[in-house]
């Protein structure tokens, strides 16, 4: 084989070993892009919140709610976050879990072969039962899991009336 030849292999070889990390989230976003401008709107703004579109997310950690006769528990893995990097809030009715997972920083040393978590900023956001004392919320967060404790409170149960009809 001729220099050339070669070349041309490990070009077609570096290629093959290109890393595209996949986010259906801004894929999504993307294509509602695409349909807004198609329809005469105007396309969203990554981290601008707007009150017509949708923001996406880099990504979006799992979560868990169960409950029990005292609270709702919300579980959240959160992996290599820095509990810097992690805000709960809650307003209105409305948990909202945000944060950041830093990407790793690039090393020449080191090769990757595959990359499929996610990194960058993260939203959830939850609607409170009514049954929840909002005053009360406390949240833990220890080996990469956030716990995000939810007291209930008694609702007092209206009693039905008998409506006299005339």
């Amino acid at each position: 084989m001729d220099e050339e030849s070669l070349k041309s292999q490990q070009k077609g070889r570096d290629k093959m070993n290109t890393l595209i990390t996949w986010n259906q989230l801004r894929e999504m976003e993307e294509a509602q892009n695409r349909v807004t401008r198609f329809l005469g709107g105007f396309p969203t703004r990554r981290g601008i919140a707007e009150t017509h579109s949708l923001v996406v997310a880099d990504w979006s950690p799992e979560v868990d709610i169960s409950q029990d006769e005292h609270e709702y528990l919300l579980k959240a893995d959160l992996p290599e976050i820095k509990k810097d990097d992690l805000r709960v809030t809650v307003e209105d009715g409305i948990l909202c879990v945000s944060g950041e997972r830093k990407s790793e920083k690039e090393d020449p040393k080191r090769k990757f072969h595959r990359v499929e978590r996610s990194y960058g900023s993260f939203r959830r956001s939850f609607t409170l039962p009514e049954d929840t004392d909002s005053k009360k919320v406390t949240a833990e967060f220890r080996d990469g899991v956030l716990k995000v404790h939810l007291p209930t409170t008694a609702i007092a149960k209206t009693k039905a009336l008998q409506v006299k009809v005339e």
